[in-house]
């Protein structure tokens, strides 16, 4: 007991000592101490799943995780086997928030290249920023048009340029929009006479992103959809052996839950790894 004390302590130190000597910088510090949206909030904008609240959404989770669970339990009798069906469950919507976000973030990066021409045009043709912007709800890709035509429905109504600005890239809720339109803010704010030629390098670069990224999500999508199928195959079978009366009955003991539990752990761990080895490089929204 001494030694496991004095190990402790003697770690304790250590890390404190090296604390110390670890100083922060000054942008680490001011992106820790700048106010952001919540996650939740976020992926739900980028999924477009618009009108639920991060508090609603939370509770729908649970309500998911409690009727999955509730008729496991009702249908095994099995305290594990419920648990287990009440984690899966009330990690399903969240589940399908970030995989409909992650389409619809491969689906739009397609479609900046055209929205920022369709912007250099507009600015081109003598239009001001505000109309130009406007202008993309009418003229922009199909499936960007919704969030700029609220863009400017609202500033018809208020008038306020960078107030809508703020609330459009919340809406969008995606790096490249985030530079798009604090590029648009400063050009407004001190004007500027080389905002054509941003567009356009901006453009051109967004494209070739586009066209990488494109290139390897088709080399490595069977790897990464092969080892989530190897993730899932063993809950299904356990769904299946759970309509057996022999099989719940092994469950229904000590030895039962700690193998579900181990089974959890190990199959957790190794879709952290999965995503882990398998994602690639995504763009983080540091202009918020």
């Amino acid at each position: 007991m001494t030694g496991l004390l004095c190990g402790l302590l003697l770690g304790a130190g250590l890390f404190t000592a090296f604390s110390a000597c670890w100083v922060p910088s000054p942008r680490v510090l001011a992106a820790a101490s700048e106010p952001r949206p919540g996650r939740v909030r976020e992926a739900l904008a980028q999924a477009e799943v618009r009108g639920v609240a991060p508090g609603a959404f939370a509770g729908a989770c649970a309500a998911c995780a409690a009727v999955a669970g509730s008729a496991a339990l009702l249908l095994t009798g099995v305290w594990s086997l419920g648990a287990c069906a009440a984690v899966i469950a009330g990690w399903a919507p969240w589940g399908l928030v970030r995989w409909r976000g992650g389409r619809r973030r491969v689906q739009v990066a397609q479609l900046w290249p055209d929205a920022v021409d369709n912007l250099a045009s507009a600015v081109r043709a003598g239009l001001s920023l505000p109309e130009a912007v406007a202008a993309l709800g009418e003229r922009g890709p199909e499936e960007l048009r919704p969030p700029f035509a609220r863009f400017a429905l609202r500033y018809r109504t208020s008038g306020a340029f960078e107030a809508e600005l703020d609330v459009l890239k919340e809406e969008l809720a995606d790096p490249v929009a985030d530079r798009l339109l604090e590029a648009l803010r400063m050009t407004r704010q001190v004007g500027g006479s080389d905002l054509g030629r941003l567009l356009r390098t901006l453009s051109a670069f967004l494209r070739e992103d586009a066209r990488v990224r494109g290139e390897l999500q088709a080399r490595q999508s069977w790897t990464v959809n092969g080892a989530r199928l190897a993730v899932a195959a063993p809950w299904v079978v356990l769904a299946l052996l759970a309509s057996r009366p022999e099989a719940v009955r092994a469950y229904d003991s000590a030895a039962g839950s700690a193998v579900l539990a181990g089974g959890a752990a190990g199959s957790l761990l190794a879709y952290r790894l999965m995503l882990a080895i398998g994602r690639l490089p995504v763009e983080r929204r540091v202009l918020r």
